[in-house]
């Protein structure tokens, strides 16, 4: 069985700097994107909404047909695929919680390196892209 899951890479416009969200998990003591597996019933849109805003506060607008897809083996030996939206930040401040201690915005080259997952560097590059 294949777990399914959703996230996004968050950008926002500062001082006409494009800017990109990374999340810290102490559980894992890793950076990655804003992501978690897909309720029952719910659509990969919405579970990529739910969960940046469950992990880093923060929400917005999915940019239309800006998507992809990553698949890998977790750290339970399962088969993962994480579907991946652009999402142009619009309201919320990060709050630390159970799943994210920290979160860093910052340019799209330093979030890449930040990224533990050369999995979620790639995802990075490929949805800003020609953006």
């Amino acid at each position: 069985m294949t777990v399914r899951a959703a996230g996004a890479v968050v950008v926002r416009e500062s001082d006409s700097a494009r800017l990109v969200c990374v999340v810290h998990r102490p559980r894992y003591d890793d950076w990655s994107l804003p992501k978690g597996k897909i309720d029952k019933g719910e659509s990969e849109e919405d579970a990529a909404r739910r969960e940046v805003l469950e992990e880093a506060g923060v929400s917005g607008p999915l940019v239309a047909n800006r998507r992809t897809s990553t698949s890998y083996v977790d750290e339970r030996g399962r088969d993962k695929t994480v579907t991946y939206f652009l999402m142009q930040y619009a309201s919320g401040d990060f709050v630390p919680n159970e799943e994210v201690d920290e979160i860093a915005w910052l340019p799209p080259d330093q979030a890449a390196e930040r990224l533990t997952y050369e999995h979620d560097e790639l995802v990075v590059r490929q949805l800003l892209e020609g953006s």
